[in-house]
């Protein structure tokens, strides 16, 4: 496992070039199955990566933060010729919500984990350019080099993945156990213990025949254009996968981009949502949090006047757009701790709402609602990990929540909760879930 300790010269040696077709999942057909990938629809941004020119691990959220931070320092990578200006990453990952465990399904994707992919193939404007890492050493350039021809030789220009018929998923998950759950969490709020409390529950899924994860992907993204898409495959093989409508920071310079995210309807209530006192409470609570933890990291700070309706294919939500210019040395990795996580997965007060999952919740969520995505130099994209499932073979555990506050009924939270597990639901193969 790759250290980053301070090093003189470059540790990797790169080389990019353009290739045919405009879809980076078409790497698929030859490459194999991606080890990451990353795909905001609406934005034209998306990015495959296949192998590992280096992985780092993080035991702790204080290692993960010293990751976080020597990822986001100037590059010590040398590139054959000029380095790409728009490349997203090129280091990808995640980490837990929590140091919490129990589940020994995450182990192989550890406190946190970022990879280096050897192989990088991203969108850039209307064509594709892809970017192949080699450790440094007296071979490593014609390493490059010969990669760089096989994939530019073998990428297919025309690609559509051959979609198989939608299968039988068998679900299981315990409604009494949750509603129990969300009723304790009331009478919790009620005694002034809590303000807000988010409840998150596990769906086991069993298929018909093993999932295919290009598959999965490319239904989740055409299902979820305004989502991030992504990726991260465990050594192991157990992917964690999803398509998430959260982002917890996009970091450029010193330029931020955040947003908050909490109050939930269907899309056929959307209409009630903006009215509703129990979403507005919520939300309120996630935007008063976020500006309050921004405030000794920022210049300036700006947030939408009211939220708007953010509409998704099964769920509406009320969201916020928050903006600031950062203080001179803040990055990704102050950011992260300052920020994650916030009321929208977690709760308020804070350490109360954390402290009452671990006595309460009885589910260890791994990365599900922790930060994942790209890390590079001087920027970064990272979202809350929400939507998702983390899979193998034809097993599947998917995590959906739902924020509970004064006023909120078991028997809604997990409405709620079923309504947003249809999204991976449909992904994975379950027809007209």
């Amino acid at each position: 496992m790759t250290t980053l300790e301070p090093a003189e010269g470059a540790r990797w040696v790169a080389g990019v070039v353009a290739l045919a077709g405009v879809d980076p999942l078409a790497g698929a057909e030859v490459l194999g199955e991606p080890s990451i990938y990353w795909e905001r629809p609406l934005a034209r941004e998306a990015v495959a990566g296949w192998g590992e020119a280096s992985a780092v691990e993080a035991r702790s959220a204080a290692q993960a933060q010293a990751v976080l931070r020597a990822l986001s320092a100037p590059a010590s990578v040398r590139w054959l010729g000029e380095a790409p200006a728009a490349l997203p990453g090129p280091w990808f990952g995640g980490m837990r919500f929590s140091a919490a465990g129990g589940d020994t399904g995450w182990d192989a994707f550890g406190f946190g984990r970022w990879t280096l992919p050897e192989v990088v193939v991203w969108r850039e404007g209307s064509a594709l350019a892809a970017a192949v890492f080699a450790p440094e050493g007296p071979a490593a350039e014609d390493v490059v080099r010969s990669r760089l021809a096989r994939v530019a030789r073998a990428f297919p220009a025309g690609y559509r993945h051959a979609g198989r018929m939608p299968q039988a998923l068998r679900l299981s998950s315990s409604r009494p156990d949750f509603e129990g759950r969300v009723e304790r969490a009331v009478e919790t709020i009620g005694a002034g213990g809590l303000q807000k409390v988010v409840l998150a529950r596990a769906v086991e899924v069993e298929g018909e025949r093993a999932f295919d994860a290009v598959e999965v992907l490319a239904r989740l993204r055409e299902q979820n254009p305004r989502c991030a898409t992504f990726l991260f495959r465990a050594p192991d093989g157990t992917a964690f996968l999803g398509a998430t409508p959260e982002t917890l920071c996009r970091w450029e310079g010193r330029h931020l981009e955040t947003e908050a995210l909490a109050g939930s309807a269907s899309p056929a209530q959307a209409g009630t949502l903006e009215a509703s006192d129990k979403d507005r409470r919520e939300h309120e609570a996630v935007v008063r949090y976020i500006l309050k933890a921004l405030k000794p990291l920022a210049e300036s700070i700006d947030a939408d006047a009211e939220p708007a309706l953010l509409a998704l294919k099964n769920v509406v939500h009320l969201r916020t757009g928050i903006r600031a210019e950062l203080r001179e040395g803040v990055g990704v990795a102050e950011l992260v701790a300052a920020l994650h996580p916030t009321p929208a997965v977690g709760g308020t007060p804070r350490e109360r709402a954390l402290e009452f999952l671990v006595e309460h919740e009885a589910l260890d969520r791994g990365w599900y609602a922790g930060p994942v995505g790209w890390v590079g130099p001087g920027r970064a994209h990272q979202m809350v990990a929400l939507r998702s499932a983390r899979v193998k073979g034809s097993r599947a555990r998917l995590f959906v929540g739902a924020g509970i506050v004064a006023g909120s009924s078991a028997e809604a939270e997990w409405r709620e909760t079923e309504m947003k597990s249809l999204a991976m639901l449909r992904a994975l193969g379950g027809g007209h879930v």
